[in-house]
Formats: C-alpha cells, sequence, structure tokens
C-alpha cells in the first residue's frame, strides 16, 4: 500500500534531522511514513547523519595515551562523541584503544593522516562513520600528539577523560619511569600551563602582570608600588602554574625539579601534553 508523503512531512523529517529533502523524502517513502523507522533509516546511512550532526556539540569521549616498549615514544588521542553513555561503551573505548594503538605503530603526521590509516581493511574514517550510523550521535577523532624523547611516560586517568604525555630528557629505568608517572599524575590533577617560567608565552606574561596591577590597585596601594607588587604575584603564579617549580603533590617540602633531581641527577622534564574530554 503506497503512502502519501506531503511536503510539509518532508519538512517535519528535515527539521527534525537536518538532512537535505530528497533524502527525507526518500526516507519517508521506504519507511511507509513511519518518522522514526525514516530516523533510522536516515541514521543507518551514517555519512548523512554525520553531515546533519556536525553542528551538535561532541563534548563527550574519551582521551587514551600510549607508549612505545622501549619508552621513547608515545601517542595520545582524542575520540568524542555527544553523550557520556556511549563514551562508557566498551564498544566505543575499545575503538579508541585500536586507534591508540595504530597510532603508536604507525606514527602518522597529523589527524587527517591517522583516519587514512586502516583497521580490518578499511580506513579509520570509514569506522568513524560506520559508528555514527550505528549510534546515531556525532563522533569525531579530534586530536593525536605523537611525543619523542629519551624517555616517555603515559598517564590515563581513571575516568580516561585526562591523558598525559611526560617527555623526559633521560632513558627510562623503573626509578625514572616511577617519577615520571607521579610527574604526569600532577600533571592531570593541576594542569600547569608550562614546563617552566621561560616556557609561559609574553601574551599570558602581560595578563598576568596587568591583573596583579590591577588588584593592588583596587586594594589602594600606591601607583609607584604597583610594578613591583605585580611582579611578585607574576612570580607567584609562576610557582603554581608552571611544572618545574610548582610544589610536589606528594611531598610538599620539594618542586617537581627538585624531586626529579633527587631521583637522578639532572633529570628534568622537556615537554608534556595533557589532553582532557571536554
Amino acid at each position: 500500500m503506497s503512502v502519501n508523503i506531503t511536503a510539509q512531512d518532508v519538512n517535519k523529517l528535515r527539521q527534525m534531522t537536518g538532512v537535505g529533502i530528497m533524502d527525507c523524502k526518500k526516507a519517508l517513502i521506504e519507511a511507509n511514513g513511519d518518522f522514526d523507522a525514516a530516523v533510522d533509516i536516515l541514521r543507518k546511512k551514517g555519512q548523512k547523519v554525520s553531515a546533519n550532526r556536525a553542528g551538535r556539540d561532541a563534548a563527550e569521549g574519551v582521551a587514551i595515551a600510549l607508549t612505545s616498549t622501549d619508552g621513547t615514544t608515545g601517542v595520545s588521542i582524542e575520540l568524542n562523541c555527544e553523550t557520556d553513555f556511549v563514551a562508557k561503551n566498551e564498544e566505543f573505548g575499545g575503538f579508541a584503544h585500536k586507534i591508540a594503538e595504530l597510532a603508536l605503530a604507525q606514527q602518522p603526521a597529523d589527524v587527517d593522516a591517522l583516519k587514512a590509516l586502516t583497521i580490518d581493511g578499511r580506513s579509520i574514517a570509514d569506522h568513524i562513520t560506520d559508528m555514527i550510523g550505528k549510534i546515531g550521535e556525532k563522533i569525531e577523532l579530534s586530536k593525536y600528539i605523537l611525543a619523542k624523547s629519551e624517555g616517555v611516560v603515559s598517564y590515563i586517568h581513571s575516568n580516561k577523560k585526562i591523558a598525559v604525555l611526560v617527555s623526559l630528557n633521560k632513558a627510562l629505568n623503573d626509578a625514572i619511569e616511577a617519577a615520571g608517572k607521579d610527574v604526569a599524575m600532577q600533571i592531570a590533577a593541576l594542569s600547569p600551563v608550562a614546563v617552566d617560567k621561560d616556557d609561559v608565552d609574553a601574551e599570558t606574561v602581560k595578563r598576568e602582570i596587568e591583573i596583579g596591577k590591577e588588584q593592588a590597585r583596587a586594594e589602594g596601594k600606591p601607583e609607584e608600588m604597583l610594578e613591583k607588587i605585580a611582579m611578585g604575584k607574576l612570580n607567584k603564579f609562576y610557582k603554581e602554574n608552571t611544572l618545574l617549580n610548582q610544589d610536589f603533590v606528594k611531598d610538599g617540602s620539594v618542586t617537581i625539579s627538585k624531586m626529579l633531581d633527587n631521583v637522578e641527577s639532572g633529570l628534568t622534564v622537556k615537554a608534556f601534553t595533557r589532553t582532557q574530554v571536554g
């Protein structure tokens, strides 16, 4: 029995899904006018749903960080979705882990190159499209980071929302790796803005000085004292927000810099990355 599909029906489905008029009409005809079934038909096409959902906020997901067996290379990736329910799905998490493993093995240049790599004969991009069609949410591989150094340590927070890579200046042994793991956990918890004072960008330094001056001015301090007070506040900012100058969370009597030097003379952090979902 044929069903009369009106222009109003097509427009309603278009408003529901954001998919083009002709695709909506074809889906409604195929579904005999059943809107829910038509939405499912469009979802199964994956690519159409993906394009439609491009404006949706994929603020959930998982962050994964892995390192090579020799401890000299690390990768982190962020795979996003729309809901925490999907983020906690075992299949979604397993897929993210496969992407990270492939990234570590192949070390592509960027996210696009990573998406082009294949799992079971099909590109990661195609697998993402399949998952979009299956789950019905926007799914996006938003970040990929490659780190190389004498020693690289990774850390994934228990909720899989934060992934950290720490690049050290010495090859890993048990003690150095343990220290690196402590540093990574500190980065996850305190989110420093840079490794050391000299690594803070000039714009941030300028902003902090201006904030310090305004705070001092608001407290009624004399104008000739503002610069000195602001610099004092800037040093406090460095202490609290640059990794090597932060107090070590596990032992507040030493800084991260001192803790590392105590583990092995000259040991320090060359770089770090912190990926957080949302």
